[in-house]
């Protein structure tokens, strides 16, 4: 396979640093720039926002523009953003940074998927796409509680200082070894939207949003959760993400051989109650840090197994648009990303963190709901039955 896939992979690892690795620095940078938990964890929610929304709008605006030279100037200002986190005397200036590298983030992870069909045979396509997510999959499981032990050893702006680093060694791979790839022709937001008339698509793609705002609900407030009510330091945090990142990956992969055992239907259906029921029940493991560990890695796994499953699902609803589908879906994934770290925002503000992983459970369920209303088979029924008369 092309080896420059693997330095869009790497590419895609920085980025997915960025992301989240705020949630586990939440009490870190709440302290150092005097504002609350519940206004710390909006620099998430800024973040995925931003993500969401600049994703589709940039990869269109900047259809005409070499790929390499792109991805150059994107690395560029995701540099930026980050050194102004690094260097931010207040919570305004590091929110402005966090905008920044969300924007330009989204468009590096749009162009390494773009670019990844243009680089290899089309048999090596999936294998190629597969590594690119891996990146993300890595900053999960290594990228994240790294930064974690930087920042609990040398302050929340060390693991800013490290993405930045890596930034600039992506920079020069990008420079030396990528090569020029022509632009191709975005498809326009508006086609985009318009796939969303289909009912089934919307309540796929509002699945995708709902369960993803249950999640950070809970795991976007996870240190705060651990520190107050497990009473864990740095140290230990850092050993949990640890854990959960290696069980989420493991669960993507299970999600996948569920997925082509069980279908794409069936594999969801199961996966979202399970998820939801592994929330309820892990405030109950605070009073043993083995028991907590067991359910996390239930949740952690659980939380990933969908992934495949809904993709999958999106593919068979509209195989002739399905990376139409596919851009739609990361959108959705950060909205709810946004929109989970708003709300577990404001579940502490309001109440505690004890709360968060109940509140989470209780939105898994109303995405249990809307999977189901997209998933039951009346409406085929109803489709042949039109087939036949028309």
């Amino acid at each position: 396979m092309n080896k420059r896939v693997y330095l869009l992979a790497i590419v895609s690892f920085v980025v997915g640093m960025v992301e989240l690795i705020i949630g586990g620095l939440l009490d870190l940078v709440a302290n150092d720039l005097n504002v609350s938990l519940g206004k710390a964890g909006f620099l998430m929610t800024a973040f995925s926002l931003s993500f969401a929304i600049a994703a589709p709008i940039l990869l269109t605006v900047t259809q005409k523009v070499g790929r390499k030279q792109l991805t150059l100037i994107s690395l560029a200002i995701f540099l930026l953003g980050n050194l102004i986190a690094v260097f931010s005397v207040n919570y305004n200036i590091l929110l402005v940074g966090r905008i920044i590298s969300a924007a330009s983030g989204s468009l590096l992870i749009a162009l390494c998927l773009t670019m990844v069909p243009s680089i290899v045979e089309e048999k090596f396509r999936a294998r190629a796409i597969a590594v690119v997510f891996m990146g993300v999959s890595a900053s999960l499981v290594l990228g994240v509680p790294i930064g974690l032990m930087l920042g609990n050893a040398f302050g929340w702006r060390a693991p800013f200082v490290m993405i930045s680093i890596l930034t600039l060694v992506s920079m020069a791979g990008v420079y030396f070894f990528l090569g020029n790839i022509p632009p191709k022709r975005a498809v326009p937001i508006g086609v985009q939207l318009q796939t969303l008339k289909n009912r089934r698509i919307l309540l796929a793609q509002s699945t995708s949003i709902i369960f993803l705002t249950g999640h950070l609900t809970f795991y976007g407030y996870l240190t705060p959760f651990l520190k107050s009510v497990m009473g864990l330091n740095g140290t230990w945090v850092s050993i949990v993400y640890l854990v959960f990142g290696i069980a989420a990956v493991a669960g993507g992969g299970i999600g996948g051989l569920l997925a082509d055992r069980m279908g794409t239907k069936t594999a969801t259906l199961s996966v979202i109650p399970l998820f939801g029921l592994s929330m309820f029940l892990i405030p109950l493991g605070k009073f043993s840090l083995p028991i907590f560990l067991i359910l996390l890695v239930v949740y952690s796994i659980l939380s990933w197994a969908i992934t495949p499953a809904m993709q999958s699902y999106l593919i068979e609803l509209s195989p002739e648009a399905s990376d139409i589908q596919q851009t739609l879906n990361n959108s959705a994934v950060h909205i709810g990303i946004a929109l989970g770290s708003l709300i577990g925002g404001v579940v502490i503000e309001q109440a505690s963190v004890q709360l968060n992983p109940t509140v989470g459970g209780v939105l898994i369920l109303a995405a249990l709901g809307t999977a189901f209303l997209s998933m039951v088979k009346k409406e085929q029924k109803v489709l042949s039955v039109q087939r036949e008369l028309n």
